[in-house]
């Protein structure tokens, strides 16, 4: 009998692209070309290569002298061992109920890091230090889990954008009641591209203690990192990423990613292309009559409310997600690959959509 081939195949459309996630595109080839070039040979595992240790210089350039990085293999990951690194068993973390830290990651904060989270309602996505004092409160009540951490996205959830000002005092608000301040950066890129400041602008020189660091949905094929900025505001970093199972053995092809990706400008190229894509498609959303913008955009996400039914016909054209599916509220996202053809395309069947 002949063995089954192993042949690889393409088994998708290349020029096929949607709107339904950042994470849908492939790794852009400079990451690729970063990837091969780590390849060959070996090199010593689980953090002790030469490419962890240079990414160190690398996250120092961007978030300060006394930054570390700790490479993880995904953005969830990131999440709970930061935040279990600055929690006690008895503590919890105050976010805004759209996080997703709380929406998105299956319980996992809660479930794996045994962390209460102590969540926000929020109009747009964005804490402040008066919606913070909704649930600071209690640190000596043993019936109730001590908020300890205010975790916050950059961007948010909902496509929204903090500026610097805004995180300088939600740091120095959750700071003078003793918490220390988390940052979800997983499109941490895309909200230095809108603000044309550097990612520090708004991390260390705006007082963030920690943060996780995303490389997926700006180019990379895998990978993200825990970034320790107050380095007195964490315990046992490296026992917690791998007691949580986010200790890569083969390190280096993790943190070369995060290399190409931050060493020059390839993530603010991205960061800004994608950010583009989704302007260009606002505003040829907004010549729709009957769809309805929800929030600014201010990364490179579009949320929208149309007619049910007409979501359904384009979702067969085009992937993207229901966001509150009753109603109606869908999220459109572009990528750093997302191109003019691809935003007119869509926005053109969306119209046909409409006015059938």
């Amino acid at each position: 009998m002949n063995p089954p081939r192993t042949d690889a195949r393409r088994h998708h459309d290349p020029d096929v692209r949607g709107f339904a996630s950042d994470n849908y595109a492939g790794a852009h080839p400079e990451v690729l070309a970063a990837l091969a070039l780590a390849n060959g040979g070996h090199q010593v595992a689980y953090g002790e290569d030469a490419y962890t240790e240079n990414l160190q210089q690398v996250i120092r350039s961007h978030f300060g002298p006394t930054a570390e990085a700790f490479p993880v293999f995904n953005g969830t990951g990131a999440n709970v061992v930061a935040l279990q690194a600055v929690t006690d068993r008895w503590g919890a973390v105050i976010c805004a109920e759209s996080a997703h830290i709380n929406v998105d990651e299956g319980g996992a904060p809660e479930r794996v890091g045994g962390i209460k989270l102590l969540t926000v309602p929020t109009p747009d996505g964005k804490l402040t230090p008066e919606l913070i004092d909704r649930q600071a409160y209690g640190w000596d009540d043993e019936h109730r889990a001590m908020p300890q951490v205010v975790s916050i996205a950059q961007a948010t959830e909902l496509g929204t954008v903090y500026t610097p000002d805004e995180i300088r005092a939600i740091c120095e608000h959750a700071h003078g009641h003793g918490m220390k301040v988390h940052v979800d950066g997983s499109r941490l890129a895309n909200a230095a591209a809108t603000l044309n400041v550097p990612m520090r602008a708004f991390t260390n020189g705006a007082g963030v203690d920690l943060l996780s660091l995303g490389g997926t949905k700006n180019g990379a094929l895998f990978g993200e990192a825990v970034v320790v900025i107050n380095q007195d505001a964490v315990r046992h970093m490296k026992h917690l990423r791998k007691q949580s199972m986010q200790l890569a053995s083969k390190m280096r092809f993790v943190s070369v990613q995060l290399e190409a990706l931050l060493a020059r400008d390839l993530w603010l190229r991205n960061a800004r292309h994608a950010n583009g894509m989704a302007q260009r498609l606002a505003e040829g959303v907004r010549a729709v009559h009957g769809v309805e913008i929800l929030h600014p955009v201010q990364a490179n996400a579009v949320f929208a409310r149309l007619p049910h039914d007409v979501s359904e016909r384009l979702q067969k054209r085009f992937r993207f997600y229901f966001w509150d599916e009753p109603a109606g509220d869908v999220r459109w996202m572009c990528a750093y690959d997302t191109t003019e053809d691809d935003v007119d395309t869509f926005v053109a069947a969306l119209k046909e959509e409409m006015a059938r």
